[in-house]
């Protein structure tokens, strides 16, 4: 019996420990899936960039040293750090859904639909190895007005202008060495704004950068007791001679290389600079090849300037561009880089094909036909051609009537009459005035300022009588940019307007730019009075088509704003009027989403 007892005992106290042992294993388990939850739970680490660790036990650092620590990263938010996000929808204006996610209060929208709903701009940047987002309300930049403005000093913020560069110039012409504007036609045609901005801006290049870097390979001159000595070759049937110019009074060289040859080289091997420059003379038809390795792998690039009418051709790694008879000594300048890559990116539409190739080495040139050369280099820039080349076309091209008519329509936009071939533009007008008054101030040349002058005649003519004058409200005169019916009040055009006739009125003088300063000082009134008429409280307006065909407004976009912005900074440095400076700083807050106060 106490046997028994015993044996019955000892099952219960087993029993009982096998429970405990059950409960202790299910306590374990249970703590043990906890942990691993967490562990597995995705998290965001910083960036390593620092080298990598040591291995244990490596002999070069003790256990004493250890690695420079990276900076510490920015804390970031997730799971990991204890914030939970969760999925959430956003209705926007009971139309449409955005997913977004909800932090605690804060929600959050994807930026690529704040960036398009607010017209706004982000993007990721590197800082201090580290990605971080910058944010703008606005992409386009205010530059500091240098003090006072002259006439003779830069223009505006011109000297960040690259016309050539832009996708709607067709190329350069080699005729009359100036762009030639697809804006609103693929065909291309001369547009006097777009000619005259080219000018500005190298004007303006040259004095704000460094003087160019200048290789002459060629001279035949006898300077120091010796000729410019240079590595020409005169292929078989071709000669070479050094003889005495009349008319320049000075040695040059001659050359006869039949089309069939492998011409009259020079070896040049500059792969700093791509502007060349000769002085060349033709007494046939020739052409002047050059040789051009680029980043493209192949055979070279050869460009070549011909003495005919051309435009620009392209075709199995050839360029070809007219640069006219050349019967008479001239400079052919030209920019290599530019002639390549418009040749290349040729197109029949509007927008000159985008293309990545660019020039290493300008290898050689090679001279065709019969005739005579003379300095040849290659140069980091020729700003001074630039300019005079547009200032000598304005000259060649005003009409009788002191404009320079734009032979391309223009529609301006729905309610607005088509302007046909022929019309003047205020701002064409008054660029070109300040284009030829810096020529005059630089030559002293009067042809020059005889043209500024004449260029007044357009402003004092109605726009319905071919002219650029508009009036506003029967009281306040306006020079138009496009003389439309009905007027349209662009107000860049007109501000650029403005500086002509101001050009013009400081260089001439009192007595002969008597006119230029009157008409000057009426747009002056006009713009001080019509200016608020341009302010949305959160930008500014391109033009006044909601006044005059009862629409929509024509907002600015931000680089026109930023434009209205350098144009009344330089304003405020002619005339103190506290309306500039005034407009100027709201305008600018504007730039920063800076608004106008509601009620």
């Amino acid at each position: 019996m106490q046997a028994a007892t015993m044996r019955c005992l000892a099952a219960r106290v087993n029993y009982k420990t096998l429970i405990v042992i059950c409960a202790l294993f299910t306590l374990i388990t249970v703590l043990l899936w906890n942990r691993c939850s967490r562990d597995s739970s995705p998290r965001v680490l910083p960036r390593d960039t620092s080298a990598p660790s040591p291995k244990v036990g490596d002999a070069s650092i003790s256990s004493q040293q250890h690695p420079p620590q990276p900076p510490e990263p920015p804390p970031v938010a997730g799971v990991a750090s204890g914030i939970k996000y969760e999925d959430i929808d956003c209705l926007v204006n009971d139309e449409s859904t955005v997913k977004g996610r909800r932090e605690g209060a804060e929600v959050y929208l994807p930026f690529s639909w704040v960036e398009k709903y607010f017209d706004v701009y982000g993007k990721v940047v590197q800082y201090d190895g580290y990605d971080r987002f910058e944010f703008q309300h606005s992409y386009s930049k205010v530059y500091a007005q240098r003090e006072p403005y002259h006439p003779d000093g830069v223009f505006m913020s011109f000297e960040g202008y690259n016309v050539e560069v832009r996708d709607r110039v067709k190329c350069i012409s080699g005729v009359e060495g100036v762009p030639l504007s697809t804006q609103w036609g693929p065909q291309g045609y001369f547009y006097a704004i777009q000619i005259a901005q080219y000018g500005l801006s190298h004007y303006s290049k040259n004095l704000t950068e460094r003087p160019p870097r200048v290789e002459v390979y060629d001279t035949a001159e006898d300077r120091d007791g010796r000729a410019g000595a240079a590595p020409w070759t005169a292929a078989k049937g071709c000669v070479l001679s050094r003889v005495h110019d009349k008319t320049r009074a000075t040695s040059v060289r001659q050359f006869n290389a039949p089309e069939s040859s492998e011409g009259v080289s020079l070896q040049l091997g500059n792969s700093k600079d791509f502007i060349l420059s000769l002085d060349v003379k033709f007494v046939s038809n020739g052409s002047v090849s050059v040789t051009l390795e680029t980043t493209e792998k192949g055979p070279p690039f050869t460009i070549r300037y011909v003495t005919n009418a051309q435009l620009v051709a392209f075709k199995d790694h050839e360029i070809t561009y007219g640069v006219g008879p050349r019967a008479a000594w001239s400079t052919l300048t030209r920019d290599l880089l530019t002639d390549l890559r418009k040749g290349v990116g040729l197109s029949n539409t509007k927008a000159v094909k985008a293309t990545k190739i660019m020039p290493r080495r300008v290898v050689r040139l090679v001279l065709h036909g019969r005739g005579f050369v003379d300095n040849v280099t290659i140069s980091t820039t020729a700003h001074m051609a630039a300019f005079f080349a547009a200032s000598d076309w304005l000259m060649r091209n005003q009409d009788e009537r002191g404009g320079w008519p734009i032979m391309v329509t223009r529609k301006l936009g729905e309610g607005f009459r088509p302007l046909e071939p022929g019309w003047y533009s205020a701002m064409a007008q008054g660029q070109a005035m300040s284009t030829l008054v810096r020529a005059y101030l630089l030559t002293r040349d009067p042809a020059y300022l005889n043209a500024a002058l004449k260029a007044v005649g357009p402003f004092k003519v109605p726009s319905a009588q071919h002219g650029v004058k508009a009036v506003f409200m029967n009281k306040y005169d306006w020079y138009e940019e496009y003389p439309t019916t009905p007027s349209s009040f662009v107000l860049n055009g007109f501000i650029y307007s403005l500086l002509g006739l101001h050009d013009v009125s400081e260089t001439a003088g009192e007595k002969l730019g008597r006119e230029a300063g009157l008409l000057f000082g009426r747009g002056m009134e006009s713009l001080k009075a019509m200016l608020p008429l341009f302010d949305t409280g959160s930008g500014s307006i391109y033009d006044l088509r909601h006044f005059m065909l009862a629409t929509a407004p024509n907002l600015a976009r931000w680089d026109y704003h930023t434009t209205h912005i350098n144009q009344l900074q330089l304003l405020a440095s002619i005339d103190s009027a506290p309306v500039f400076k005034d407009v100027v700083k709201r305008w600018k807050n504007y730039l920063k989403g800076i608004r106008a106060k509601h009620n």
